[in-house]
Formats: C-alpha cells, structure tokens, sequence
C-alpha cells in the first residue's frame, strides 16, 4: 500500500476533533521551529558581536601601542636614567596585582647595547584575563616609569573561555652604558698627574 493510501486511511479513520488537531499541530510545528531558530540566530549574532567588540578593543589596544613606535629617550629621562637597569620581573609582577591577577613568571633575553644605552627584554605570557585586567596591565607597564615600554604585543582568544583573552609580551626597559675602564683617569692617576706637574714646575724654577 502506497504511502498516500495509508495516510488517507489514518485521515478517515480518526475523528473530527483529531483532525483538527492534527491540523493545528502541521500549522505550529513550523511556526515553533522558525521561532527556535530565530532565537537561536539571534543568540548567535549577539554573542558574535559581543566577541567582535571584544576584539576591537584589543585591537585598538595594539594599535595604540604601535603607533607610538619605539621609544625615545628625551633629555629628562635620559638625565635621571642610571647605569643600572630595572627589574623587569618585580615590574610586571607588581604591575599585575595590581591589575588583579599573579604573573606566572617572565623569560630575559639577552641585553642589547647600542649608542651608548643598554636594552633589558623579557618576555612574559598571561592566561585567562578579561579585557579590563589586560587593559589595566599594559596601563600599569606603560605608565609606571618612563624607562620601560612594551615593545612586542600578541593578544588571542582563550581556548576554554572565549570571554577571556591570553596574551604574549615582550617588555623593554633602557638603561645608559656603564662607564668602560680606561674612559675616565682614576684619582690615583689625577695624584700622581698632578704631583708630576709640581715636580716638573719646581725642577723649571
């Protein structure tokens, strides 16, 4: 028996009351799963935007610290920046408590010495972070002396909380040269420099 037969048996055998409600239940059925689905849709599409503005701040957020370039040292720092350069590790530390959350830890790179300023790098990773911490963290590096700069910045979604970010840093701070020996005459030298002047003076009177 055909498939259409069958279903016109059921049609003829069911009451009128049953056909009605068979009726209403074809009109609803579509009309409940178009509903589901635009919900659903809708769901998607703000949470979709929600990630997107997330993204656009970190965006700007990178975007910001590359426009400013690398650093320059103006006179006022350059006359209160020592020979001895910064702790990066308690820096950041610092800078994230402060933001409300512990660094893990940070990797040093090897100093870089170029006219006459020696660059100190580390390289430091943070996990699971919302937009406003990682936004106060690079606030903190950025703002609490003027010797240190973020210099490399890799913003991604975390992988088991979409709502958090991780982040990969790359962190300098600047420092002048150490004075090499032989640069400047030690007080030794200046004594005996100056009682060999007297010698030769006396010797010339």
């Amino acid at each position: 028996m055909a498939i259409s037969d069958r279903a016109r048996d059921f049609w003829d055998r069911i009451s009128p009351r049953e056909r009605r409600l068979v009726v209403l239940l074809a009109i609803a059925t579509p009309i409940i799963i178009a509903v589901w689905l635009g919900l659903a849709i809708h769901d998607g599409l703000v949470a979709m935007e929600t990630r997107n503005d997330e993204n656009r701040k970190a965006l700007g957020i990178v975007e910001d610290l590359r426009a400013r370039g690398p650093a320059q040292a103006t006179d006022d720092v350059v006359a209160t920046m020592g020979t001895d350069p910064l702790s990066l590790n308690t820096y950041l530390t610092n800078a994230a408590q402060k933001s409300g959350f512990t660094l893990k830890g940070t990797q040093p790179h090897t100093p870089v010495t170029k006219n006459k300023f020696v660059t100190n790098s580390v390289t430091c990773t943070v996990s699971e972070l919302t937009l406003e911490q990682l936004t106060k963290f690079l606030h903190e590096i950025e703002t609490g002396s003027k010797v240190v700069i973020v210099t490399s910045l890799d913003i991604r979604k975390n992988f088991k909380s979409k709502e958090k970010l991780d982040a990969t840093l790359e962190v300098s701070t600047y420092s002048k040269e150490p004075p090499k020996e032989g640069d400047a005459p030690k007080d030794g030298d200046k004594d005996k420099d100056k009682s060999g002047s007297g010698s030769s003076s006396e010797k010339r009177v």
